[in-house]
């Protein structure tokens, strides 16, 4: 590999380990599951910007990582109207709400992506505003578009602009649960979107992502868009379960190679 390309892969591994939501969302998971999560966390080259599990493991997340000495420094991510994007807004509402009640930092909600596919535009809206509501201004609030559901980029423009509209705090790509999930084409469209909103919004994808490789064009991609000074914590995450593998394997194979 030449060498400029092995010191922006570097570059990017450091990058995106500060970037990284180290996930665990499956139906098998424990309270031991999510306790080895959490004590992954805590690596000698920095942490991770949050860790995202179920409502019912906030607290024992929380625990976790006040154990570890982190909390307050790793965020507490979940999820709601998860994964199946429902349009029951009072629910995705109540579950946003208990979420926070539990401890959540940053809540991930479902858009009803079907109902705008069939030219419903106000469910999602009205989700969005009820969910922005039930955080209360104590949890952000990230909106999961599905974008490889939409498939359509006017589809996937529209849906994160009435997320955008109804006080998302970040736009996600996908659950990670479906059959496409994050892609390039789907992120720079998100990007410019919120670009052309002129609004503090976030960007985050999710799903599929493992390889430092496969960070480093997103990465490129929303310096290219929004700037470099834009790619911190604050605005742009990586939500990933096997991402951090592959980021240590980069950084520990680099300095055992440096002079």
């Amino acid at each position: 590999m030449p060498m400029t390309a092995s010191i922006n892969l570097t570059q990017a591994a450091r990058q995106a380990l500060l970037l990284t939501e180290l996930t665990s969302l499956n139906a098998d998971d424990t309270d031991a599951t999510i306790e080895s999560l959490c004590q992954q966390v805590k690596t000698p080259l920095g942490h991770p910007a949050a860790v995202c599990v179920y409502p019912q493991f906030i607290v024992t997340a929380r625990r976790a990582l006040t154990a570890h000495k982190l909390s307050g420094e790793v965020k507490i991510a979940s999820v709601t109207n998860f994964p199946d994007g429902g349009d029951d807004i009072m629910a995705a509402a109540r579950a946003t709400r208990e979420a926070v009640a539990s401890g959540a930092d940053e809540v991930d909600v479902v858009f009803p992506y079907r109902t705008l596919m069939a030219g419903d535009e106000e469910t999602g809206l009205e989700l969005v505003e009820m969910c922005h509501a039930a955080c209360g201004g104590q949890a952000l609030l990230k909106i999961i578009i599905e974008s490889g559901e939409l498939k359509e980029p006017a589809l996937i423009k529209r849906a994160s602009e009435i997320a955008i509209e109804g006080g998302a705090d970040f736009i996600k790509t996908s659950t990670g649960k479906v059959e496409v999930n994050a892609t390039l084409e789907a992120a720079e469209i998100i990007l410019k979107t919120i670009k052309e909103s002129g609004k503090d919004v976030g960007f985050k994808a999710a799903g599929g992502i493992k390889t430092v490789e496969e960070a480093a064009a997103y990465l490129a991609l929303a310096s290219d868009i929004m700037g470099a000074q834009w790619v911190t914590p604050k605005h742009f995450r990586f939500g990933a379960s096997a991402l951090l593998t592959d980021i240590l394997a980069t950084l520990s194979a680099n300095a055992s190679t440096a002079p």
